[in-house]
């Protein structure tokens, strides 16, 4: 098997002990990963912050970042069809999926290299005896925790704005995803950033992950994931106060209107729940549909469900691909499992496939709206679908769990439409599409879905802090 390698100190380096990492799709290992320990952490840390203090990457002129931040995309171009199928193999995504996620990557990078150089600060009137003006700096040294579903495309999310900022980075990678990383930081640090500027470190997240995030040289904690670790890490940041950017689960509903185009709604079910074998933040979890048109739909997204197909990711035919673990193909059968105890009505799926790896069947269930699967994240193939009466009763259901992250609406008469978006809670709604948007838009939740934003041009802001000089002219008076 292939044995894959941190990046500390711009250098590749082994570990005493390794991580074997399996093949979701088979159940069987396909490479193992040095595992980093609290050591490599330290070192990868001094090595940022010499980067941050030699001021390699502030003291250029900002268009040497953006250079730097469009030879790193061109690289991870070049590597997109290698990265994807070791992406395919150690995640089990559809191959097509993983080509996108490069893909995307590259897109980031070439997103913020058009604002490297525009970070510009602005002049405040003070009267003709003052000059005052801002200016935005890096935070210095930015760690940032990555999750499993989409290792490559979050990391590009956050490295690429951070570097474009003028921030040195630590990455931590997943422990279940971590080999397709070790390609993307290989393109990057090509392009030619000073050394120290990225660090690579696949380690334990209870031993590495919080030694990270506790350190006294992290200037920021970016972290996207579950909302347990998420705030055991805020309350690790609280005590020295380090700015933070988290994005956290969801548990997102779309409302359909008695308007709306049933077609629509379908795509939008199909991407929006099945792609990625749900495994996504911002999944179409809740499909809450007009009680006039509830029967129809329910019977159009069984229908879809069941005329999808199961298969590894490496299969073009395939719809549904593996689950990342065993643990998390278990975590969701038992989710559905509670979900039928608690009185929901199993519609469609609910079961494991008889093939190899960690598949779960593409899952439709009628429930309540306080039921559990209506108000925690499952992150898998599970549509939950209720009814509604009035659009007041949809926005009190959609709003109804603690999360915020996106929502969406389906209908036709666009005033009734905007005005139902305008009522759900979350950091993105979509209108008459689930995923509509894209690298230009800005990202985030409210609620136990997390603060600060990615994506567009706003996330930038989020690696940076404003400085303001005030300077009196005239120390005499005329």
């Amino acid at each position: 098997m292939d044995h894959y390698l941190n990046y500390i100190a711009d250098q590749w380096c082994d570990a005493e002990r390794a991580l074997t990492i399996d093949n979701p799709a088979s159940d069987q290992p396909c490479a193992t990963v040095a595992l980093a320990d609290t050591h490599d952490a330290d070192r990868a840390m001094a090595a940022a912050r010499a980067c941050v203090d030699s001021g390699a990457l502030t003291q250029v002129r900002p268009a040497i970042r953006t250079e730097w931040l469009l030879k790193a995309a061109q690289a991870i171009r070049d590597i997109t069809e290698q990265g994807a199928r070791l992406c395919c193999t150690e995640n089990g995504k559809r191959l097509q999926d993983a080509r996108d996620e490069f893909s995307e990557a590259a897109r980031y990078f070439e997103y913020y290299a058009g604002m490297a150089d525009k970070l510009e600060g602005s002049a405040i009137p003070l009267g003709d005896e003052y000059l005052d003006f801002t200016q935005y700096l890096p935070f210095g040294v930015s760690v940032q925790i990555v999750p499993w579903n989409f290792p490559v495309s979050i990391c590009a999310r956050s490295l690429a704005p951070a570097l474009a900022a003028g921030n040195a980075v630590v990455v931590k990678s997943p422990e279940l995803s971590p080999l397709a990383m070790t390609l993307l930081i290989r393109a990057v640090v090509s392009a030619g950033f000073p050394p120290g500027a990225v660090q690579l470190l696949c380690g334990e997240g209870a031993e590495v992950g919080q030694h990270l995030a506790t350190h006294p040289q992290v200037d920021q904690i970016v972290f996207t994931g579950s909302v347990a670790t998420g705030q055991s890490i805020l309350r690790n940041a609280a005590a020295r106060a380090t700015p933070s950017v988290m994005e956290l689960g969801g548990k997102s509903a779309a409302v359909v209107l008695d308007d709306a185009d049933i077609d629509v709604v379908l795509e939008s079910v199909r991407n929006g729940i099945f792609f990625n074998s749900g495994q996504v933040c911002s999944a179409l979890s809740r499909l809450l549909v007009q009680r006039s048109r509830y029967e129809e739909v329910k019977a159009a997204v069984v229908a879809l469900a069941e005329s999808l197909t199961t298969g590894p990711g490496d299969h073009q035919q395939s719809d549904i691909t593996p689950l990342v673990s065993r643990q998390q193909q278990q975590r969701v059968l038992a989710m559905v499992d509670r979900a039928h105890a608690e009185g929901a009505r199993l519609l469609t799926g609910g079961d494991a496939p008889e093939l190899p790896g960690y598949f779960v069947a593409p899952t439709v269930i009628e429930a309540e709206p306080q039921m559990t699967i209506a108000q925690q994240e499952v992150f898998g193939p599970v549509l939950t679908l209720m009814p509604f009466d009035s659009e007041a009763q949809a926005i009190e259901i959609a709003n109804g769990t603690p999360f915020g992250l996106v929502a969406g609406v389906f209908g036709q008469q666009m005033d009734r439409t905007l005005g139902v978006a305008r009522q759900l809670r979350g950091g993105q709604v979509f209108v008459n599409e689930w995923f509509a948007g894209g690298i230009e838009t800005p990202f985030g939740g409210v609620g136990l879905s997390g603060f600060g934003r990615e994506k567009g041009q706003q996330a930038i802001y989020g690696y940076v802090h404003t400085r303001n000089i005030a300077i009196r002219l005239r120390t005499q008076p005329r």
